[in-house]
């Protein structure tokens, strides 16, 4: 697992990051990690459109199955089969969004530890023979933000992306009461921030940096895919 971990996470990140610094970002870790965020969202957009697909269609299916609840109430199987075949119909997985929260978790874990080892010689060793070491990494961004120290800034405002993002994935039907989901959904609204500032306010201020421009680019692809659905169910 460890090597599969190294192979597909740890090295790809660190390479695309040193590449990255000693190109196109101009020597400024702070640009690099913005621009392997994109890379990374852009790599993930499939996994990121069909999480929110998935998610909305179960909110705008919410009538249907509260009516199927309610009808099979008293017979769990039939309510399941019931279930089951309206997922079907309209193409849902409940349980396919979870795959895009995932993997997100060794990405994390990847930039951590590239972080926290300040990419000394020993780390560059897994580079691949056709990225140059650079002679020193400069954690700066903007010549003025240290990305090894924590940075409240990054974090709140990472919240506040996480918060518009949220709200914008909440599919509204014009004319219909919320349902219990979408109620839901409304809570998490509000603590999936908390949880952000609770999570990552003692982190690096480059990890916090990378879910700021991770949860930026969230809020135009999560507007992408509402235009999509909107042009298609005209709700």
């Amino acid at each position: 697992m460890v090597f599969l971990y190294q192979i597909i996470f740890y090295q790809p990140i660190l390479n695309a990051l040193v590449f990255l610094y000693n190109t196109i970002a101009f020597n400024d870790f702070g640009i690099a990690i913005i621009l392997i965020t994109l890379i990374i969202r852009l790599l993930l957009y499939p996994l990121f459109h069909k999480s929110s697909h998935q998610n909305m269609m179960m909110q705008r299916l919410q009538p249907k199955i509260k009516e199927i609840q309610e009808i099979h109430k008293d017979n769990k199987e039939k309510q399941s089969k019931a279930l089951m075949e309206l997922y079907k119909e309209n193409g849902v997985n409940p349980f396919s969004g979870f795959l895009f929260l995932l993997i997100q978790i060794p990405i994390l874990i990847a930039l951590y530890q590239i972080i926290q080892s300040n990419l000394n010689v020993s780390e560059l060793t897994h580079l691949y023979s056709f990225i140059q070491a650079p002679n020193h990494i400069n954690d700066m961004f903007l010549g003025f933000i240290n990305l090894s120290d924590k940075n409240i800034t990054f974090v709140l405002l990472a919240a506040i992306a996480q918060y518009f993002q949220s709200k914008l994935a909440i599919y509204k039907i014009k004319g219909v009461e919320p349902s219990q989901a979408q109620k839901m959904a409304n809570q998490m609204a509000f603590i999936g921030p908390l949880l952000t500032i609770f999570i990552f306010y003692n982190f690096p201020g480059a990890i916090a940096l990378y879910w700021l421009s991770s949860s930026v680019f969230s809020i135009f692809q999560q507007l992408i895919i509402n235009k999509k659905l909107r042009d298609k169910y005209g709700d």
